[in-house]
């Protein structure tokens, strides 16, 4: 075992002060196994204090696996992890008295601490509610794990052949295609919040743009290694988008996973005709009835544009091309808001309003799996966690 590990930590509270429960997962992050589950119930305390507490768990196991350990902290707490890092002051004495005490515990030790969204804390999620559900602290070793419970990454739950879900129909012996989909970085157009879509100005990424894409690059080539994304298999295929500003973002994942990119028009975002280079202030002004008969519409399209049903058809026909012809791979497609949303509705077999319901932030990443078109599996939608975040 290496002397390197990550904690995931999170702690919750039903009342906010209330029951609450700390949950930690201690994972060494050279092999990505899981090393210990700890779930601790509290008693009546805020989330913070559950919190802090959850990492408290996690170190003192760690230290006595070893004194020396490099430790990173991740957890979705903003709070705790800029108090920790001495970023921000500690206010409230119960807080102050539970952060001397990890500071105490990594004195010695080389730590890190780091914010990540709430999706990728899943785990020390539900070792938290599990210490609320019981009313009681529990740990779980490695030794203890059932010999048949795979821990081959931070996701103990994830299943690399099936479907996670026990309730998930049968997929017929078809292996899973990984799509990872990608927004294009940010453009001029993209930072005035103008329309721009498919036949329009075509602008090159900004330099925020190019600035995104090699985060993004860095995160999607880190896939299958030590980390958020160990469970997953490298990057077998870039595709992407025609237009401009979706083949530069995959010209930069392509160099960084050491494959060329290819381009399929499927995945190019959907027109809009003669509003493309607008503001959606101008477009209504300009005409506001059909504006207005176009928000929400399957099949109104701007004047000279696509409607969402056309759009829509496209869109599926690409990507189940792609899916046939991936099976087992990890494909990942760099494309604009409309595509991805499209893919995600093919995905949950969602109503047409999914096109309008789902964050999609430049060089975000959204993960689902495909077992062809009849069942999928969504890992993870709108991933910023590795864009700077100020």
């Amino acid at each position: 075992m290496s002397n390197t590990f990550i904690i995931e930590a999170d702690g919750g509270s039903r009342g906010n002060p209330g029951p609450a429960g700390a949950g930690a997962v201690v994972i060494d992050s050279q092999s990505g196994e899981i090393v210990a589950e700890i779930a601790e119930f509290i008693g009546i305390a805020t989330n913070n204090v559950a919190e802090y507490r959850a990492i408290r768990a996690g170190l003192e196991h760690v230290l006595r696996l070893d004194a020396q350990a490099k430790v990173l902290v991740r957890m979705d707490s903003k709070l705790v992890i800029e108090q920790l890092s001495g970023n921000w002051k500690i206010k409230h004495p119960d807080m102050r008295a539970l952060a001397i005490e990890v500071q105490s515990l990594a004195a010695d030790i080389e730590i890190e601490y780091q914010w990540i969204p709430r999706e990728l804390n899943s785990r020390a999620d539900a070792m938290a509610n599990k210490a609320m559900d019981d009313e009681a602290s529990s740990t779980r070793t490695f030794a203890d794990l059932d010999a048949n419970h795979e821990v081959g990454s931070a996701l103990g739950e994830f299943n690399t052949v099936l479907p996670s879900s026990i309730r998930a129909p049968e997929t017929s012996g078809v292996d899973p295609t990984t799509i990872v989909l990608v927004r294009h970085g940010r453009t001029s157009l993209t930072e005035q919040n103008r329309i721009s879509g498919r036949g329009g100005a075509d602008p090159e990424l900004s330099t925020s743009g190019v600035m995104d894409a090699g985060a993004v690059a860095k995160e999607i080539a880190s896939f299958g290694l030590p980390g958020p994304f160990s469970y997953l298999e490298p990057i077998s295929a870039v595709i992407a988008s025609p237009i401009r500003r979706t083949v530069e973002t995959a010209r930069v994942i392509a160099s960084e996973v050491g494959i060329p990119e290819n381009t399929d028009e499927r995945f190019a975002e959907i027109s809009f005709g003669d509003w493309d280079g607008l503001t959606h202030g101008q477009a209504q002004e300009l005409d506001p009835e059909l504006f207005e008969a176009w928000r929400g519409s399957w099949t109104v399209a701007p004047p000279n544009g696509e409607n969402l049903a056309d759009f829509d058809a496209r869109v599926l026909e690409g990507l189940g091309d792609v899916i046939e012809q991936n099976p087992g791979k990890t494909v990942a497609i760099v494309a604009h808001v409309m595509p991805i949303r499209g893919v995600v509705r093919a995905a949950i077999k969602g109503a047409n309003d999914v096109y309008w319901r789902v964050q999609v932030a430049p060089c975000s990443i959204t993960i689902l799996r495909f077992w062809g078109l009849d069942s999928a599996e969504v890992l993870t939608i709108n991933s910023t966690s590795h864009l700077n975040q100020g």
